[in-house]
């Protein structure tokens, strides 16, 4: 009870700067200082996603990664902000910094994961659905929905009963949709689940065969997924590396989010391993013997 009169203070104390600090919403894409050439030497080269070759894994805090190609194609998925109404509070103590990249990409439009115009990007795709390419990547993104039934200790979905929404489908809005992105670069298959629910479809399941990497959101609230509803997927699934996300980032995120750790779900696990820094290397030789390989960074990129 403390802690809930705790968070609700200080979220109402921060509405202020949370609206200042990531209220933008609307492209800005005209008065970025940089240019596409990056990408047209890219697409010049060319590639095939089949190719092996590394696959450099970057993460920014809570559930953006950024996938750098074997040919050096930037591709960064859901960077954050704060809510722009200020009605959830300060999750964000930073503003998400302004990196390059190539292209952005949302899984769905909600503010912890559509900041897509912070970063200086030549290309958006927001929650795209369907089979997009270029030079050593392909990238298929799988629309379903988002968890509308929050499993854990804060039920975020009763906010739904407030205003008279159906959260689920399929009557829910639009910001409970969600897409699960593929990503296919370097011989590697990696599946970014967002904030999809446990149970999509037998056809959406069958098309997440084969994965070398799984980036699952997790935490101690369970805030989307239980631990059993995470337990079940890795062992439908059967990626190679699990990478958890959408947990309280050390230098990131608050604990206004009400989000908790990862370390307490990796620890009831027999089979893992940390990432020292910010960045990982996924190629061949990082998946050898590899079953269902919990891997998880002690430390993310700060924001600036």
């Amino acid at each position: 009870m403390r802690r809930t009169i705790f968070i609700a203070a200080l979220s109402s104390f921060f509405y202020v700067l949370a609206m200042c600090m990531n209220a933008k919403a609307e492209s800005e894409a005209w008065k970025q200082n940089t240019n596409n050439n990056h990408v047209l030497s890219i697409q010049t080269v060319g590639g095939n996603p089949n190719l092996e070759g590394d696959v450099k894994i970057d993460f920014y805090g809570h559930a953006a990664f950024q996938i750098t190609s074997p040919v050096g194609l930037k591709i960064l998925f859901d960077p954050w902000r704060n809510d722009p109404s200020g009605a959830w509070g300060l999750w964000f103590p930073e503003a998400f910094p302004s990196i390059e990249t190539d292209v952005v990409l949302s899984t769905h439009a909600h503010f912890d994961h559509d900041a897509i115009y912070s970063p200086v990007a030549s290309m958006v795709l927001d929650r795209m659905a369907g089979v997009w390419e270029l030079a050593d990547v392909r990238i298929i993104g799988l629309a379903d929905k988002h968890v509308c039934i929050s499993p854990g200790v804060h039920p975020w979905h009763k906010a739904f009963d407030e205003v008279g929404i159906d959260g689920c489908p399929p009557n829910n809005p639009g910001h409970m949709d969600n897409v699960i992105f593929i990503i296919q670069t370097g011989g590697k298959r990696i599946a970014i689940w967002g904030d999809n629910r446990a149970d999509p479809p037998p056809e959406i399941v069958a098309q997440l065969s084969d994965l070398d990497m799984l980036i699952l959101p997790i935490d101690s609230s369970e805030h989307l997924l239980s631990y059993e509803q995470s337990d079940t997927l890795v062992n439908v699934l059967k990626p190679k590396l699990v990478i958890p996300a959408h947990y309280l980032t050390d230098g990131v995120s608050s604990i206004l989010s009400t989000l908790g750790d990862a370390k307490t779900w990796i620890d009831r696990h027999s089979s893992t391993q940390p990432i020292t820094g910010p960045s990982f290397l996924l190629n061949s030789a990082s998946l050898v013997n590899r079953d269902r390989h919990i891997m998880y960074f002690l430390s993310s990129h700060q924001p600036n």
